[in-house]
């Protein structure tokens, strides 16, 4: 009854029910894109082309896309050429002056990183359209299908098309942040794999329930827990935090500070146990491409080295292709935790409101220690977060479960749709409380609405 009535408070609310309209509609928009098939292209042969991307990597690249990949849809290359150019950006931003300068500028300097971000993502864009259409054929499309041939002409309106498709889908969720309730990039990723999610489900329980020997309705409801169980676990991990205890002075009458227990305030600082998210997960899949592709080459495909990695590494629920998976997982986790968890910035930050950690010198020893803190938090959730991203080849190989369905086990998917969903909740959560009512969350204060 709570749930229901706080759904009846989110729709009191003019600005946030506009806004909740407003993303429900460009989400919508963004799922009819998907479903529209190149010009040129006879979409009743695209059966093949389902097929081949029904599992493994290109199973999980079709899942990023809402399946839009798999309809050679006019948004078949997603959001992820904008994911892969902002990820780019922000490394580079690590080494090159410019873009550090950009970083320290406040929301000018962003507006300009914001630039930079949408041209790299044409460039990417330009380089992966005629990729993705030189691999049709032999994903299986047939050359019947092709209704203009694959000509010059061709090429050049469905590059541009597909090019217009990921700009527009990247304005989309640009929109949704500005005019929507947020994390429009974020929203679009993830309707897109929800959007697959339905399929794949009723795929397994139906070979599941076909025959008697592939387990019945019992192994679809203990596969149900398990998947249950999971989302929790991804939940924890997700909103784990270290509570680091910070003391901050306050100012007297005289222009002093008094740093008494009493008088100053307590308050904390919240290390995330998982503060990469999904990044290593992302990084790490995108070098288990290099392998396959160097055991492809022409200088190692007719040899026993090529033949073990093309073998090894295409297959994504295999043991060697999983334990490197999980190493590489760890090891990104701690390099990008170090990036994005600027301590020094933190301690100085600290130090200049007047806050210290007890027991902690400000400045130098309070960085030491958070990044002391952080090293010990970090190897926990990377651990957890590799086990999570690696528990889809638990389920295929343990329990016999369609690769499909497997995916929404742990790894990208699952990450993406719990942190995504969370973060909205607490979105639509702030209105709420900002305008005196009830939280969705449990940890919202209650509070009378008022007339």
């Amino acid at each position: 009854m709570k749930f229901i009535e706080s759904i009846k408070n989110v729709w009191k609310i003019e600005e946030l029910r506009n806004r909740i309209i407003v993303t429900l509609s460009l989400l919508l928009v963004y799922r009819f894109g998907a479903q529209v098939v190149l010009p040129g292209i006879d979409a009743a042969q695209l059966s093949g082309l389902a097929d081949k991307t029904d599992s493994g990597l290109l199973g999980l690249l079709n899942a990023f896309t809402g399946g839009a990949f798999a309809n050679a849809s006019v948004f078949a290359l997603g959001i992820m050429p904008y994911i892969s150019a902002s990820i780019v950006v922000q490394l580079m931003g690590i080494a090159i002056p410019y873009l550090q300068k950009l970083q320290k500028e406040g929301a000018s300097g962003q507006k300009k990183i914001t630039q930079i971000t949408r041209w790299l993502t044409i460039a990417i864009c330009l380089v992966q359209a005629p990729g993705y259409l030189a691999s049709l054929p032999a994903l299986g499309i047939p050359t019947s299908a092709f209704l203009l041939g694959t000509g010059p002409l061709f090429y050049f309106s469905s590059v541009t098309i597909l090019v217009t498709g990921c700009i527009f889908a990247m304005w989309l969720g640009e929109k949704i942040t500005d005019k929507g309730i947020g994390n429009g990039i974020s929203l679009l990723i993830m309707v897109g794999i929800i959007a697959t999610l339905p399929q794949a489900f009723l795929q397994n329980a139906a070979t599941r329930l076909e025959g008697g020997g592939n387990g019945g309705l019992m192994m679809v409801l203990i596969e149900f827990v398990i998947w249950f169980v999971i989302i929790l676990a991804s939940i924890m991990l997700v909103m784990g935090v270290r509570k680091i205890a910070v003391q901050y002075a306050r100012r007297t009458a005289t222009g002093g500070y008094e740093k008494s227990a009493a008088a100053g305030s307590r308050q904390y600082i919240p290390l995330k146990l998982n503060a990469s998210g999904v990044m290593p997960i992302i990084f790490a899949q995108a070098i288990m491409f290099v392998p396959g592709l160097i055991g492809g080459s022409a200088f190692l495909k007719e040899t026993a080295t090529g033949t073990w990695l093309q073998t090894n590494f295409s297959d994504i629920f295999g043991l060697v292709y999983n334990i490197t998976f999980a190493l590489l997982i760890i090891v990104f986790t701690y390099f990008y935790t170090a990036i994005t968890v600027p301590t020094n910035k933190m301690a100085d930050d600290l130090k200049r409101s007047g806050g210290f950690i007890p027991g902690i010198r400000p400045g130098s020893e309070t960085s030491e220690y958070l990044d002391k803190i952080m090293s010990q938090i970090t190897l926990p959730g990377s651990i957890f977060l590799a086990l999570i991203a690696v528990f889809p080849a638990f389920i295929v190989k343990l329990m016999g479960v369609q690769q499909g369905w497997a995916l929404f086990f742990g790894g990208t998917s699952l990450l993406i749709m719990v942190g995504v969903a969370i973060d909205t909740m607490q979105q639509i959560n702030s209105y709420l409380l900002n305008r005196h009512y009830d939280g969705l969350m449990k940890t919202g204060k209650n509070r009378k609405a008022v007339a």
